[in-house]
C-alpha cells in the first residue's frame, strides 16, 4: 500500500449507516495501490440521489423494486472531484497525471467483464459500483480525502475550469449523454422538462445544437428565470398555464418534436406524450420513485413515437463535459447556488431536497 509524506493518517466524512442516520465522523483516510489514486476532495454536489439513499428510498426499474443499492455505512458522494495526492505508478501511466493535478472520476466502476463492458458499454454494467454506495468498494467523496479506485475511468480536469465549477461536471456528463440520445434536428422544437441542474445543463447543450426554438418548463420562478437568462426561446410554469396548449400553440397545433424530461415526476411522463407530435421523440433521463401509468397506444397507435432512455454519462460524457467547461460553452456558476462547510451538512441537504431556494448544493470538506 502506498501512503503519502504529509497526509493525514485520519479525516472526516460524511457516512450514511441507514434512513436517517448519517454521521460526520473521523475515519482512516484511505491508502492505495499502483493502480490507485487518492485526491483530496475539492467538492461534492448533492445529487437527488443522495437524498434518496438518506430517505431510504427504493429504486424502481422493470415494473418493480430493484435490490438495495447502497450497502451501509458508507461514504456518500459521487458528483466530485479532487487534487491527486498520492497515486500509484501504475495509474500515473495508464492516466497520465501527476501529483497536483485536478481529476475527476466518473461515478461508476464497472466490472470490465460483462457483456455490456465488453461492448464498450461501460456505463450500463450489470455488475457496477457507484461512488458513495458500498462500503469498502466503492467509498464516496463527502470526505477530506477519497480513493479513485482501479478500474475507474478517470480524467485530467484543466486549471482553467474554476474549481468550485468541477463539482459540475458529473451532472453536466449526463446532460452531454442526453441529449446525443435526442439527436435533436435544425427545425426541431426542443422542450426540456425539469429545471433543476441537468435540465439547465440539457437546456445549454439543446441550443447548441440550434433547433428553432428551445422551450423550458418548471414549475419554480427562479428555475424559470436561469432558463430564460441561458437564452431559452420560450419558459412555461405548468401551475400557472396549460402548458400542452402553449406549445401546441407555437408548433401550429402539432406539438413539440423532442420533449426531453428530467423532473422525475409522473406528471412529466403525461405532459410529454399528451406534447410531442406524432413521429416525435420522449426522451426519459429522470429517476422515478414510484411506478407511471400511461396510456400506451399514444405511444402507438396514435402517435407511433420514438422513446428514448438516457442513463448517466454515457461513453462520450465525461471528456465533451470537461472540455466545454475548459472553454466556458456552457454555464454552471448560476446553477450552484449554494455552498456548505461538509461539518454543515444538516443544513446543505435541507437545501438540497427543498430546492426551492437552491439548484445545485455542494458541500466542501475542512482543511
Amino acid at each position: 500500500m502506498i501512503r503519502a509524506e504529509g497526509i493525514p493518517r485520519t479525516m472526516k466524512a460524511l457516512r450514511i449507516y441507514g434512513p436517517g442516520d448519517l454521521r460526520y465522523e473521523e475515519v482512516p483516510v484511505p491508502e492505495i495501490d499502483e493502480d490507485e489514486i487518492l485526491v483530496k476532495v475539492i467538492g461534492t454536489g448533492i445529487c437527488a440521489g443522495d437524498i434518496k439513499i438518506v430517505d431510504g428510498a427504493q429504486m424502481f426499474w422493470g415494473g418493480g423494486v430493484l435490490p438495495k443499492w447502497v450497502r451501509e455505512p458508507v461514504t456518500l458522494g459521487h458528483e466530485f472531484t479532487g487534487r491527486v495526492v498520492a497515486i500509484g505508478d501504475r495509474a500515473k501511466t495508464k492516466y497520465g497525471l501527476n501529483l497536483g493535478d485536478m481529476a475527476v472520476a466518473e461515478q461508476v466502476i464497472a466490472c470490465g467483464e460483462c457483456p455490456f463492458c465488453q461492448n464498450g458499454e461501460h456505463w450500463m454494467c450489470v455488475k457496477t459500483d457507484i461512488y458513495g454506495s458500498k462500503r469498502d468498494v466503492a467509498e464516496g467523496s463527502m470526505a477530506g480525502y477519497m480513493k479513485y479506485y482501479k478500474g475507474s475511468r478517470v480524467y485530467k480536469v484543466p486549471e482553467t475550469i474554476p474549481e468550485r465549477d468541477t463539482a459540475m461536471i458529473e451532472p453536466l456528463s449526463c446532460a452531454v449523454h442526453t441529449i446525443e440520445r435526442a439527436d435533436i434536428k435544425f427545425r426541431d422544437v426542443v422542450v426540456v422538462a425539469g429545471l433543476g441542474p441537468i435540465g439547465l445543463c440539457d437546456l445549454q447543450l439543446a441550443m447548441k445544437k440550434n433547433p428553432r426554438l428551445v422551450i423550458g418548463i418548471d414549475v419554480r420562478e427562479n428555475r424559470l428565470q436561469i432558463a430564460k437568462e441561458y437564452g431559452a426561446d420560450y419558459v412555461f410554469n405548468p401551475t400557472e398555464c396549460d402548458v400542452v396548449e402553449e406549445v401546441k400553440k407555437l408548433t401550429g397545433g402539432l406539438g413539440c418534436d423532442v420533449y426531453i424530461h428530467c423532473s422525475g415526476h409522473s406528471e412529466g411522463v403525461l405532459q410529454g406524450l399528451k406534447m410531442v407530435r406524432s413521429h416525435g421523440r420522449y426522451v426519459e433521463f429522470s429517476v422515478f420513485m414510484n411506478d407511471t401509468a400511461v396510456d400506451w397506444s399514444i405511444i402507438g397507435d396514435r402517435k407511433e413515437l420514438d422513446v428514448i432512455g438516457a442513463h448517466i454519462s454515457g461513453i462520450e460524457g465525461y471528456q465533451v463535459a470537461i472540455d466545454m467547461l475548459a472553454k466556458k460553452a456552457v454555464d454552471v456558476n448560476r446553477i450552484i447556488t449554494h455552498d456548505f462547510s461538509l461539518d454543515d451538512y444538516e443544513k446543505a441537504f435541507a437545501m438540497a431536497k427543498d430546492g426551492t431556494q437552491s439548484i445545485k448544493v455542494v458541500v466542501h470538506a475542512e482543511g
